[in-house]
């Protein structure tokens, strides 16, 4: 996997910290600029799906720029916490809250999601848009996530990945692999980012594989629900009412 040109004995979420730092003033523009605005319509369903459950405290994964974590305060009563390992996406965030005049209800922290700074059983649910497949180590973070979220809890991903129907399996692999890295290189100055996102995606282990990984973890109640040809997917899992975390 293509990371910016660093040194290979850094760990891949000190990279993945200085790249999402280095783009983050492009970031929104370049998200909803090269998905034209479909994420949006993606992270609403998924808020949707997670106001049935009425959680009170809700964790946000791979927060970014707090997309999600304001999207998620449409739910009544919630309180958001956001946590990301780059400053940078987050003082971008803080500034929408901010202007949102949501800093009441959502809470930034710069913080590893493999080694997250909350009690146990603290959260009635977790989400995380386009960052799990950033963990260094997939199972740790998502044993973490398992791990600070109550028993019955529920934790939705949003994450992208791969069609699988002719044309438009070719269709996206050529806009992912050729149009997006050169378009988001160019306006981010960062070509390497816009280079790592199709690989990423490409070495992720979605649909039913990233089931099987939640369930090993601990998680029950699997299921995906794919988006847009398959573009995107979201994930469901639940944390066992009796729950022993699987070492």
């Amino acid at each position: 996997m293509a990371l910016p040109d660093k040194s290979k004995t850094l760990a891949k979420k000190v990279q993945v910290e200085e790249m999402f730092d280095s783009i983050s003033p492009k970031y929104d523009l370049l998200n909803h600029l090269l998905s034209a605005n479909i994420d949006k319509i993606w992270r609403k369903r998924v808020i949707r799906m997670l106001a049935k459950h009425r959680p009170d405290e809700i964790l946000d994964i791979a927060t970014g720029t707090a997309d999600f974590a304001i999207a998620a305060s449409k739910i009544s009563n919630s309180k958001i916490t956001g946590i990301d390992i780059s400053e940078g996406m987050l003082e971008i965030g803080r500034k929408k809250i901010s202007r949102l005049k949501l800093e009441k209800r959502i809470e930034l922290i710069k913080a590893d999601s493999e080694n997250l700074p909350f009690s146990d059983n603290q959260f009635d649910a977790a989400i995380a848009g386009f960052g799990v497949r950033n963990f260094e180590s997939l199972k740790v973070g998502l044993r973490e996530v398992l791990r600070v979220i109550k028993p019955g809890g529920v934790f939705y991903i949003l994450e992208f990945s791969k069609p699988l129907k002719t044309p438009f399996k070719q269709l996206y692999q050529f806009y992912f692999s050729k149009i997006l890295p050169f378009v988001g290189g160019l306006i981010s100055k960062n070509k390497n980012a816009y280079t790592y996102l199709p690989e990423s995606v490409n070495e992720f282990p979605d649909g039913h594989d990233f089931l099987t990984i939640l369930a090993d973890v601990g998680f029950v109640e699997t299921r995906f629900y794919l988006q847009t040809f398959g573009i995107a997917t979201i994930y469901k899992a639940i944390k066992p009412e009796n729950s022993r975390l699987i070492q």
